[in-house]
């Protein structure tokens, strides 16, 4: 776990009250703390010169003259309003793809089961305290009776440790190993009439040319399969094609499955023939049937990407941490899945029904461990914003492609590996601590997290009740524990908890230098993204406004590093798709889907390389993306 400040600040309120900013460092007492210079010099000891005859006796020695009364000093200044900090920083950032990569713990201890609060389900751990055969929870002060020598599997608890590491191995699964290698990655194309249009690119030659978006396609399959080839021989792969029909090719060597008319707005018919039609060899014994479907594909008639989206996700579902990658110029409009009007957030919110395929597919795709990518071309309108929630709930990716970077894109997609699957992560801090913008108001939050690939963070932001805060401010620290629970890639049951003490601010404010710049720019980016993809536009905006107001603060009390900046261009440039967002419109172009998306999967990990070309890019488009709105 890793949190925005090295404090928990207890003031903070939503109503906008918010924390000092302090320029200098204070200890708990709230005394500045200074650097330590030498004493002063004494002074010089000048000879003594005879005292006049003429002058008044001297005054009597200090110890039989009446005492002075000390001079009283003036209160000090509150804070200006301008540097109280509007935005919460009380966040703590998870970074999911480096937890459930047990290979990567292979120092620490694994045990069998935790021993676990009857109330609140937090578990004991190195930091908890025993009193008489009694555990207190420290979370919620609920009473529980345990051995004398509690000990963790077979490890004898120690207190003076301030963060703790565990890794619980359940019960071994009964579904078999899941090999890498025999996971399946399913390219899923679009060749409705749409694909015929072209575009100007260079040859190899270096002279103009045009290329129609199939062609564009044709080429970056077959660069795929030979990448895969070479790298991942034993690796199976299929093709699903779609138009007004879906055609299901599997690994090439088999009669193709056609779905047409009725077929394609039948659910449960389309995922029976999906999970039915066998995919049973690997790339090495398939690549010269498959290379040659790719380059027979035609473009022609409409755009049925539900029904092709489906049947994808049930061939992979047989093959947990298997892969679809979508890519399409259109949006739907046949079978299922059909979108007609344009989008709208309200359509977004998880209470309507228009993009209820989509959630149902992308729902049933998490639950199978298969992750779904999805790429649009350039110049297009398909309803990103809907077809965007395949990869945004499966941890795939979502871009918008041109003709020249669609073979980049989906290697890069093909090779995303899932690392852990049904990822749930807990968090549990003390009663008294809540957790905004969450549905649940209490101490324990669960977020179900689903696939997780590499680089994956996910954050939290939480704040203390105002009923507990002078409460809290008496205490020297406080605990926050993380049970992360998930199913590994050789099927095994895993809970990794992490229990952690975190120190009180005291009630004058925090330093500027206490703050994590990289944690409080993803939390931000994720958490506007996602409020603006519910429609709740204005919390976004708020947000927002506050964390640039942190930035202008800090920035006048230190400089501003290169990585942070990078954070203000995320800021900047969802401020501006916000900002033109009216409540007559409430819609998104395809680019401003894009970004939000890539937001909401923000991550520091890549803030050095990726993110810099990507804040460039958004910076870049921002003219686009508004024409499209």
């Amino acid at each position: 776990m890793e949190f925005a400040c090295s404090h928990v600040v207890c003031r903070w309120r939503p109503d906008g009250a918010g924390t000092p900013l302090l320029k200098h460092q204070h200890d708990d007492k709230g005394t500045v703390k200074q650097q330590e210079v030498p004493p002063p010099l004494p002074p010089r000891r000048l000879p003594r010169k005879p005292r006049p005859s003429s002058l008044p006796p001297p005054l009597p020695p200090s110890s039989s003259r009446p005492p002075f009364a000390p001079l009283s000093l003036p209160p000090p200044l509150p804070p200006r309003a301008e540097s109280r900090l509007r935005a919460n920083v009380n966040v703590v950032s998870l970074s999911v793809g480096t937890l459930v990569d047990v290979s990567r713990a292979s120092g620490l201890e694994r045990f069998q089961s935790p021993v676990l609060c009857g109330k609140c389900s937090a578990a004991f751990s190195c930091l908890s305290s025993l009193q008489k055969h009694v555990w207190v929870c420290e979370f919620c002060g609920s009473e529980s009776a345990v051995s004398d020598r509690v000990r963790v599997g077979d490890r004898v608890c120690v207190s003076h440790k301030v963060c703790v590491d565990d890794i619980y191995l359940q019960n071994h699964s009964e579904d078999d190993y899941q090999n890498l290698e025999e996971s399946l990655v399913v390219f899923c194309v679009d060749v409705s009439g749409s694909m015929s249009v072209t575009a100007e690119v260079t040859s190899s030659s270096g002279s103009p040319t045009y290329i129609s978006r199939l062609e564009g396609m044709q080429d970056a399959l077959q660069g795929a399969l030979s990448s895969l080839l070479q790298e991942s021989p034993r690796r199976r792969v299929a093709l699903v094609t779609f138009n007004d029909e879906v055609v299901i090719y599997g690994d090439g060597t088999s009669t193709p499955l056609t779905l047409r008319d009725w077929a394609l707005v039948d659910y449960d018919h389309i995922w029976k023939q999906g999970v039915a039609y066998s995919v049973p060899h690997c790339i090495a014994e398939t690549y010269q049937q498959l290379m040659q479907r790719v380059k027979d594909l035609r473009e022609h008639g409409a755009t049925s990407l539900g029904p092709a989206a489906l049947a994808s996700v049930a061939m992979a579902s047989r093959y947990p941490g298997s892969k679809v990658v979508l890519c399409t110029d259109g949006r739907a409009n046949i079978g299922l899945g059909e979108i007609e009007k344009p989008p709208s957030l309200s359509s977004l919110s998880p209470s309507s029904l228009t993009p209820y395929f989509y959630k149902q597919l992308a729902q049933q795709a998490v639950e199978s461990g298969v992750i779904i990518s999805v790429m649009t071309f350039e110049g297009t309108d398909c309803r990103l914003a809907d077809v965007g929630r395949f990869a945004d709930a499966t941890g795939g990716r979502v871009n918008i492609v041109s003709i020249g970077t669609v073979a980049t894109e989906i290697q890069s997609a093909s090779v995303d590996n899932i690392l852990a699957t049904g990822v749930t992560a807990t968090l549990i801090a003390p009663d008294g601590v809540y957790f905004p913008f969450e549905d649940e108001q209490n101490h324990t939050l669960v977020r179900g997290i689903g696939n997780v690939t590499k680089g994956l963070e996910v954050t939290f932001q939480f704040a203390v009740k105002p009923e507990v805060m002078e409460v809290f401010l008496q205490k020297d620290t406080l605990p926050f524990q993380l049970q992360l629970s998930f199913k590994t890639r050789d099927q095994e049951n895993v809970t990794r908890v992490l229990t952690e003490r975190r120190p009180v601010a005291s009630s004058r404010g925090i330093w500027a230098g206490s703050l994590n710049m990289a944690v409080l720019g993803v939390h931000s980016a994720q958490l506007c993204a996602r409020l603006t993809m519910e429609g709740r536009v204005q919390e976004a905006q708020r947000q927002l406004k506050d964390q640039q107001h942190l930035l202008r603060l800090i920035s006048k009390q230190r400089p501003i590093q290169k990585e942070e900046s990078i954070y203000g261009n995320w800021m900047d440039t969802m401020t501006t798709i916000c900002d033109d967002i009216t409540p007559e419109s409430q819609t998104l172009s395809d680019e401003a889907a894009k970004v939000m998306y890539q937001m909401k999967r923000a991550s520091s990990v890549s803030s050095s390389s990726n993110n810099n070309n990507n804040s460039n890019t958004m910076q870049g488009k921002e003219k686009a993306l508004m024409e499209g709105m």
